[in-house]
């Protein structure tokens, strides 16, 4: 994860969409730990992330195909993307989910899916209307529109992104029940007990300082 300050990394885009701190621990702070839905998410992955192709009902699929956007500055690859009959690609991101997914949840899945378009469009040249995430837990695929909103949405924590990466701040908890329930650095982040971001440096710096 040590990359150059331009450099996003798509997984990131959804990181920040979730939690703006999540996306700060783990790509400013290096702290990352596991719990069951990462677990889950890591083997889901396991799965998909071995780069090859095949022919199914005629579309051809590529698997763990680099991607890249130059003005964005994105990089990262898609677990799979079909490739349909008139050359257009289509993304489908694995994700293991869980059923009843808030909206709002659910709508930062759509900006990492939103972020393999827009790298795709620049790749092959050509418009991407749409992608789908693929949901483990339910088996089923959800078609995302790659309309201006979302667009909109991928430019605006594109520049968010680049902002922290600028500054170096660390954002305040969001304390939102569902995200915190299900983030694996919730006892890191301790966001019950941290008020600012003041308060929430003076415990890092405890909790990783060198000295005895």
């Amino acid at each position: 994860m040590n990359l150059e300050p331009e450099t996003i990394p798509i997984s990131a885009l959804q990181h920040w969409a979730y939690c703006p701190r999540q996306y700060a621990l783990i790509y400013m702070e290096q702290v990352f730990e596991e719990n069951l839905f990462t677990l889950r998410g890591r083997a889901l992955h396991q799965r998909v992330d071995d780069p090859g192709f095949e022919v199914r009902e005629g579309l051809r699929i590529e698997r763990a195909l680099p991607l890249f956007c130059d003005r964005l500055g994105l990089v990262g690859k898609a677990d799979a993307v079909e490739f349909l009959p008139d050359g257009t690609p289509y993304p489908v991101e694995y994700k293991q989910g869980f059923r009843n997914k808030r909206s709002d949840i659910a709508a930062c899945d759509d900006v990492q899916l939103a972020a393999q378009i827009l790298c795709l469009e620049e790749m092959f040249g050509r418009v991407v209307p749409e992608g789908a995430l693929y949901y483990a837990s339910s088996r089923r695929r959800r078609i995302v529109m790659m309309d201006e909103a979302l667009r909109e949405k991928l430019e605006e924590v594109s520049t968010q992104i680049r902002e922290a990466q600028l500054l170096a701040s660390l954002p305040p908890p969001r304390k939102d029940a569902v995200r915190c329930h299900a983030c694996s650095l919730k006892n890191v982040c301790q966001p019950e007990t941290l008020n600012n971001e003041a308060e929430y440096r003076a415990i890092l710096t405890r909790l990783f300082s060198t000295e005895d």
